[in-house]
C-alpha cells in the first residue's frame, strides 16, 4: 500500500500566490513605467529640444513625423496596441480570461513613446494602464495562476501601471476599481491596493517623492467662492460633454474611409498638433509643466482659455486619426486651463476675495476629468493627492459632481463603452452597475402565512439582495425573513416563486 503523500508546509496555496503576484506585478509594473517616462523624456530631448532649437520649424516636423512612426507601429507591426489602454484592458479582462499578449506591451511602449515624446497631444497614464495589465498577465502565466484568478490579474496590473504613472497609489486603485473592475470582491481590492503601492514605492525609489506638480498652499478666502466653484462644475459639465460628443462625431466619421489611410490621417493629426505648437508650444506632449506654470500664475486668465481651447483641439485631432496615447493627461491639462481662467476671470468681476489662480487650476483638473471619464471619486481623490491639502475637497466634490452630472444628462453614454461600441464591443460600465436598481429580499417578501412552520427555513435580512437569497434557495424551499432589531421575529416569508415574481418571470412558471 502507498503511503498518502505529505503536504509541503512551504506550499503556498492559489490565493497565497496571487496575493505574493500582486507585489511583483507592482514593482516589475512600476520599472516599466519608470523606463517609459525615461524614453519618453529622452525623445522628448531631441525631437522637441535638439530639433527646435537647431531648426525654425523643429515644432512642427517632430510631431509630424512621430505620429507617422508611432501610428504605422500600432497599425501594422503591433495591431493590439491601438487605443488608449483602458478598453483593451477591460476586454482582457472579460473577453480574452485575463490574457495580454506580451507584443502588446512592447508595441504600447514604444508607439507611445514615439508620439508622446515627439510631442503629439496624449499622455502616458493610459498606456501605462494597459503595460501594467500586460505585465500582470506574463506573470500570471509564469505562475500558472487558474482560470479565475488569470481573469482578475488584469485590473490588478491596470493598477500598478496608473498608481505608477501618476505616483499616486490611491488614484490608481480607485480608477481601476470605478472604470475597470464594475464588480469586486474584498480579495479583489486587497490585490489591486498591494501592487498599486509596490509600483509607487518603484517610482519613488527612482524617480524621487516629488509629485507631478508643485502645488501652491491652498486656502478658501470666502464662502462665497463655493459659488464659483459650482459655476466651474458647470462650465466643466458643459464642455466634457461637448468633448465626447466631438469625438464620437470625428472618430465615426473618419473611421469610413479607406484602412490605406490611417497613416495619412495620422499625419495630418500630428502636422496640426505642430502647426498649433509653433505658436502655443505648452499645448504639445502631456503638457505637465505648463500644468504646473499655471498653478503659480505664470499665465494671463485669457492665455489659460486660449489654451485650454487649442489644447482641446489638437487632443480632438490626435485621438480621433489614431495617434498612439492616452487621455488622461489632455483631460487635465484643458480642465486645469479652464479652472485657471474662469478663476483669472472671477478677480477681476467676482464681489468679494478669491483665492490665487492655482486652486482654480488645480479643481479644475479634476472636473474636467470628472465630467469626461464619468468616475467621481477617482477625480477628487487625485486632486486630493496631488495637493495634500484637506481645504480643497469641498470645493472639488461641488465642482466634481456638478459636472459628472450635468455631463451624464448631455451624453448618457460614458466616453469609455462609447469607444467600445465604436470598436464593435459591449464592455461592462460601472456607471450602468451603479444606475441599476438592485433588487432585495423586501421588494419580493409576502407575509407569514397562518400556521407557517418555519423552524427549519434559514433566516434571511430584508436588506440582502435577491441574488443572494436565491443561492439559499437552492439548498431550502422556505427563507424566514427576520427583522435585524429582533433577529427571532419573522416579518415574512420568501420563496423562489416570489424571487420570480419579483423579476418578472412568474408566469413562466405557473
Amino acid at each position: 500500500m502507498t503511503p498518502p503523500k505529505l503536504k509541503n508546509p512551504l506550499a503556498l496555496s492559489e490565493q497565497q500566490r496571487f496575493l505574493l503576484l500582486a507585489i511583483l506585478i507592482g514593482v516589475f509594473a512600476g520599472l516599466l513605467v519608470v523606463c517609459f517616462h525615461i524614453t519618453i523624456d529622452f525623445i522628448s530631448w531631441y525631437s522637441l529640444g535638439a530639433l527646435s532649437g537647431k531648426y525654425r520649424f523643429g515644432r512642427l516636423i517632430a510631431p509630424t513625423l512621430g505620429a507617422l512612426a508611432a501610428t504605422f507601429l500600432a497599425t501594422r507591426v503591433f495591431p493590439a496596441a491601438r487605443g488608449s489602454g483602458v478598453n483593451q484592458t477591460k476586454a482582457a479582462l472579460y473577453i480574452s480570461d485575463g490574457v495580454v499578449p506580451t507584443s502588446t506591451v512592447a508595441g504600447k511602449f514604444l508607439a507611445c513613446s514615439i508620439a508622446i515624446g515627439s510631442g503629439n497631444s496624449l499622455g502616458p497614464e493610459d498606456p501605462a494602464l494597459q503595460m501594467g495589465a500586460g505585465v500582470a498577465s506574463l506573470l500570471g502565466r509564469m505562475f500558472r495562476l487558474g482560470r479565475k484568478n488569470m481573469r482578475m490579474i488584469a485590473p490588478v496590473g491596470a493598477a500598478a501601471g496608473i498608481a505608477a504613472a501618476f505616483n499616486t497609489p490611491i488614484t490608481g486603485v480607485l480608477f481601476v476599481m470605478e472604470e475597470v473592475v464594475a464588480s469586486w470582491t474584498a480579495g479583489v481590492v486587497g490585490s489591486i491596493v498591494l501592487s498599486a503601492v509596490s509600483a509607487v514605492v518603484v517610482i519613488r525609489w527612482f524617480l524621487g517623492n516629488d509629485p507631478l506638480f508643485r502645488v501652491p498652499v491652498f486656502e478658501l478666502t470666502h464662502p462665497s467662492e463655493l459659488v464659483v466653484y459650482a459655476l466651474m462644475g458647470v462650465a466643466g459639465g458643459l464642455l466634457s460633454a461637448l468633448f465626447i460628443k466631438l469625438i464620437e462625431v470625428l472618430r465615426a466619421r473618419l473611421e469610413k474611409f479607406p484602412r490605406r489611410t490611417e497613416l495619412v490621417q495620422a499625419l495630418c493629426g500630428g502636422f496640426f498638433v505642430g502647426l498649433v505648437g509653433l505658436w502655443l508650444p505648452e499645448v504639445m506632449g502631456a503638457g505637465y509643466d505648463a500644468i504646473d506654470f499655471a498653478m503659480h500664475d505664470r499665465f494671463p486668465w485669457n492665455l489659460l482659455l486660449l489654451l485650454a481651447a487649442a489644447k482641446l483641439l489638437v487632443t480632438l485631432l490626435c485621438f480621433s486619426t489614431g495617434i498612439p496615447g492616452g487621455m488622461f493627461a489632455p483631460a487635465l491639462f484643458i480642465g486645469a486651463m479652464l479652472g485657471g481662467g474662469l478663476g483669472g476671470l472671477a478677480h477681476h468681476f467676482w464681489p468679494f476675495p478669491i483665492s490665487s489662480a492655482g486652486a482654480y487650476v488645480l479643481v479644475g483638473m479634476g472636473t474636467f476629468f470628472s465630467g469626461v471619464f464619468r468616475a467621481p471619486m477617482t477625480s477628487i481623490f487625485m486632486v486630493f493627492e496631488v495637493s495634500g491639502s484637506y481645504s480643497i475637497i469641498l470645493p472639488v466634490m461641488i465642482a466634481n459632481t456638478i459636472a459628472y452630472f450635468i455631463s451624464r444628462k448631455l451624453h448618457p453614454e460614458p466616453f469609455f463603452t462609447m469607444l467600445a461600441h465604436q470598436e464593435g464591443v459591449d464592455l461592462p460600465s460601472a456607471e450602468e452597475y451603479r444606475s441599476t436598481e438592485l433588487l432585495r429580499v423586501e421588494d419580493a417578501m409576502q407575509p407569514v402565512p397562518s400556521g407557517a412552520d418555519l423552524a427549519r427555513a434559514p433566516r434571511i435580512y430584508p436588506d440582502v439582495p435577491l441574488d443572494s437569497a436565491l443561492r439559499l434557495l437552492g439548498q431550502h424551499e422556505m427563507l424566514r425573513v427576520a427583522s435585524r432589531a429582533n433577529p427571532t421575529e419573522a416579518i415574512g416569508i420568501l420563496t423562489l416563486e416570489d424571487i420570480h415574481r419579483a423579476y418578472g418571470i412568474a408566469e413562466n412558471y405557473f
